[in-house]
């Protein structure tokens, strides 16, 4: 009896170091979203796909209301390089720097209509939203991007 005991923890001594190469190579990609927004002075209904995060575009951006243009994630190696599509010819780049106590650095650059609207430095934490403010559109109203370290 005690070598069927035995047996089971021989062979999980064996496989646990490889379980958690595994587990932490799954730990060096990360995945951004992004959301683009229209942000307007107008009182309005917003757009429904927004309802997470329109108490944190009303505090951050001081607009009305606000409409979903398009979206999109990248995946990327950390430290590395990604990009996102977002729509509307606008794009997300981003270079990863480090990750750490659940905190990943990274690098963006936000471009369309082959200008760069912006480029900054964030420390982004899993599923907490960052909001740029971006350009004003020929309406009045003004670009947004939402991003979201998964």
């Amino acid at each position: 009896m005690r070598l069927i005991i035995r047996i089971p923890l021989l062979a999980l001594l064996l496989f646990a170091p490889m379980a958690a190469s595994l587990h932490a190579a799954s730990n060096d990609q990360v995945s951004v979203r992004a959301i683009l927004v229209s942000a307007s002075k107008e009182p309005g209904k917003s757009d429904g796909r927004l309802s997470a995060y329109e108490s944190t575009l009303r505090r951050i951006l001081r607009f009305e209301s606000f409409q979903q243009l398009g979206s999109g994630r990248g995946r990327a190696a950390v430290p590395g390089e990604g990009s996102v599509s977002v729509g509307q010819g606008q794009s997300l780049q981003f270079v990863t720097e480090s990750s750490q106590d659940d905190r990943l650095r990274v690098k963006l650059t936000w471009k369309g209509g082959g200008r760069t609207f912006m480029r900054t430095g964030l420390v982004l934490r899993p599923g907490v939203p960052a909001v740029l403010g971006g350009p004003s559109q020929k309406n009045g109203n003004v670009y947004a991007l939402i991003v979201i370290a998964e």
